[in-house]
C-alpha cells in the first residue's frame, strides 16, 4: 500500500519519488529487507510504466486512460512485483492487489483480481510491437520510455546504441558521494564507512568520488552532519572539475540549485576567492546556504535573481569563470528520476532551450578578460547541448569550444564532455568550455 500511495502522489501531484520515498522511510518502522522491496517497487515501476501498461492494456477491455490513478497504480506495482521480482510469489502479489483495491476502491477489486491473474497465466501469449515493422513502438514499449524520446534516440544513436541506452536508463544507479576535501580524505572516509560494515569504492574519474552500496542509508549518519560527504552522481561532480575555478578567483554561478557543483567549486578552491551563487528560487538558495554552512564553506554569496536577463554593471567585466548549468529536460539523469520520462514533453524542450540560449547569452558581459565560461546540462539531447552551443558561437563571434585539459577519454574531438549511464556508468552529462 505504501508504495501505491507514493506512486498516487508522483502522478497527481508532479512530486518526485525520491522525497517522498525517503520521508516514507523515515517516518514507518520497515526492516532493512522490506525498506529495500518498497524503494524496489517505487523505481521499477515508474521505470518500466510504458511496458506494465501495455500489459493492462492486454487484458483490461475498458479504457485505460479512464480508469482511476489508484486502481492502476495498484495494478502496475503487483505487475512490476509478478514480471521483476522474484520475492513475492504471483498468488501473493495478487491477493495483496486485491486486498488493497477491496479498501481504497470498493467495487474495483473484482476488476484488479481478474486483470492480474489472467496476466499471469497468460504471461507467454503478451504481444508487444513488432521490432522489425515499428522499432520505435517496441522500443516504447519494451524498454519504457516515451515514443518521441525513442524516435530522437534512434536518429541520434541508431537501433543499438538507443537499446543500450534504454537499458541503462532502467537500471539502478550507484549510490555516488562526493567527499569535501575541506573536511575530509578520500582514502579515510572509505575507511570509515568500512568499519560501519558499508562497501564503497573510489569513482572511476573524479578524485572527490565514492561509489557505495545502493540503498544503504546508515551512510546519512555522522559524515554527512559533519559536512564531510554530499550525495552527487559523479559526472555531476566532473562538471566542477573541469570547470576548475583557480583559488582567490571570482566566480559566478548562475544557475545554482540547491548548491551540489556551487559548494564543489568553492572546495576546489580551497574556500578561498568568492563564488556569486544566483537562482531564481529562494527555497533552493536556502537549501544551498545550509550546505554551505554544514561543509565549513564561507566563500558562496547567494542571490535570488533571474539569470535570463542581464543582471546589472555591478555584475559586469567582474568574473574570471562563469558556470552555466543550465535548466534541462534530465534526459541523462532517467534512472535517477524515472518519473521524468512520463511528464516531459517536445514542446517543454522546446522551451527550455530557448531558456538555455537566453542564460547562456548574459554570461559573456559578465568576464573579466581571458575568463571562461563552462556550459553545462544533464540532458543527452542535441537541441540542448551542440545546439545551444553552435548559437551561442554564431551570437558572439570570437569565443570558441576549448577542449579541457583533462578527462581526456570523456571528451569527444569537439572538445565537448559527454557522458551516459550505459558508456560511463554514470549520469548523462554533457559540457562545453567557451572562451575568446
Amino acid at each position: 500500500m505504501l508504495a501505491v500511495e507514493i506512486l498516487n502522489r508522483v502522478e497527481r501531484e508532479f512530486s518526485f519519488a525520491e522525497p517522498l520515498l525517503n520521508a516514507c522511510l523515515e517516518s514507518v518502522k520497515l526492516s532493512d529487507a522490506d525498506r529495500g522491496f518498497l524503494t524496489m517497487t517505487v523505481y521499477g515501476t515508474l521505470r518500466m510504466r510504458a511496458r506494465l501498461d501495455w500489459i493492462i492494456r492486454s487484458f483490461y477491455q475498458g479504457d485505460v486512460g479512464r480508469m482511476d490513478t489508484g486502481v492502476l497504480n495498484i495494478l502496475r506495482t503487483a505487475l512490476y512485483q509478478i514480471f521483476f521480482l522474484d520475492r513475492v510469489p504471483d498468488y501473493a502479489a495478487v491477493d495483496e492487489a486485491v486486498r488493497i483495491a477491496k479498501k481504497k476502491f470498493p467495487g474495483r477489486d473484482r476488476l484488479v483480481n481478474a486483470v492480474l491473474r489472467k496476466s499471469s497465466l497468460n504471461r507467454a501469449r503478451i504481444q508487444y510491437p513488432d521490432i522489425d515493422k515499428d522499432p520505435a513502438l517496441f522500443l516504447s514499449v519494451y524498454h519504457s520510455h516515451p515514443l518521441w524520446l525513442v524516435e530522437k534516440l534512434l536518429v541520434i544513436r541508431g537501433l543499438e546504441g538507443t537499446i543500450a541506452f534504454c537499458e541503462a536508463s532502467n537500471g539502478i544507479p550507484p549510490l555516488t558521494l562526493r567527499v569535501n576535501r575541506l573536511k575530509a580524505d578520500r582514502g579515510q572516509v572509505i575507511e570509515e564507512l568500512s568499519t560501519q560494515g558499508i562497501a564503497a569504492h573510489p569513482t572511476g574519474f573524479s578524485p572527490d568520488g565514492i561509489n557505495a552500496v545502493p540503498g544503504e542509508l546508515r551512510i546519512r549518519g555522522i559524515l554527512f552532519e559533519q559536512g564531510a560527504l554530499h550525495i552527487q552522481d559523479e559526472a555531476s561532480q566532473l562538471v566542477s572539475m573541469l570547470a576548475a575555478p583557480a583559488q582567490g578567483s571570482n566566480v559566478l554561478d548562475l544557475c545554482a540549485g540547491a548548491g551540489g557543483k556551487t559548494t564543489h567549486l568553492a572546495e576546489i578552491m580551497g574556500n578561498r576567492g568568492r563564488i556569486v551563487a544566483i537562482d531564481l528560487n529562494p527555497g533552493k538558495l536556502k537549501s544551498l546556504e545550509s550546505l554551505a554552512r554544514r561543509g565549513g564553506i564561507e566563500i558562496i554569496q547567494s542571490r535570488p535573481a533571474d539569470a535570463s536577463v542581464d543582471l546589472g554593471r555591478d555584475f559586469h567585466g567582474a568574473f574570471d569563470l562563469v558556470l552555466v548549468d543550465a535548466p534541462c529536460s534530465g534526459t541523462g539523469t532517467l534512472r535517477r528520476n524515472p518519473e521524468i520520462k512520463w511528464r516531459l514533453s517536445p514542446d517543454q524542450v522546446e522551451g527550455l532551450c530557448a531558456l538555455q540560449k537566453k542564460i547562456l547569452g548574459t554570461a559573456p558581459a559578465y568576464l573579466r578578460k581571458g575568463g571562461r565560461i563552462f556550459y553545462s546540462t544533464c540532458s543527452i539531447l542535441p537541441e540542448e547541448n551542440e545546439e545551444v552551443i553552435a548559437d551561442f558561437i554564431s551570437r558572439f563571434p570570437g569565443f570558441s569550444v576549448k577542449k579541457p585539459s583533462s578527462y581526456g577519454q570523456l571528451v569527444d574531438d569537439r572538445g565537448f564532455f559527454r557522458t551516459g549511464p550505459d558508456r560511463h556508468g554514470m549520469d548523462g552529462f554533457f559540457g562545453a568550455l567557451l572562451s575568446k
